[in-house]
């Protein structure tokens, strides 16, 4: 028997996911067919994670543009993945990579670059790009 990919609820509160890792599995699952369009663009204004040094917050913002492939993401998984690193301590250029990573994981996208922009925080603003062609 062959387990089936998991699903969101369809309505309600959404579970509070355990990791990026298991929140990754959702974009792959609620991906759906690809119209055609060239480019889709998602911006989340309210993306928040750890630093790994400090164990302080960091807030920012995510924007992901990509030509689709075969899938599109959905933006309730969008929001589920992206809430998974709330608790998650890492750095604004590993974040950029591992989220365009899992993109390219769940939808295979022809095109993608994902902007993670962090607010200033000690006089310091940061920007980090992650870029994947041809995928």
């Amino acid at each position: 028997m062959t387990s089936q990919p998991p699903r969101l609820p369809r309505t309600g509160p959404l579970p509070r996911p355990s990791s990026p890792t298991e929140a990754r599995e959702y974009l792959k699952a609620e991906a759906f067919p690809a119209p055609d369009v060239r480019t889709v663009t998602l911006t989340a204004t309210e993306f928040t994670s750890i630093c790994p040094r400090t164990g302080q917050p960091d807030f920012g913002s995510v924007t992901i543009e990509y030509t689709p492939g075969e899938r599109c993401l959905e933006s309730k998984a969008l929001k589920y993945y992206l809430w998974s690193y709330r608790d998650e301590g890492a750095f604004c250029e590993s974040l950029a990579a591992r989220i365009a990573d899992d993109i390219v994981y769940a939808i295979r996208p022809r095109t993608l670059s994902v902007h993670v922009n962090q607010n200033v925080r000690g006089g310091i603003a940061l920007v980090a790009l992650a870029v994947r062609e041809g995928t």
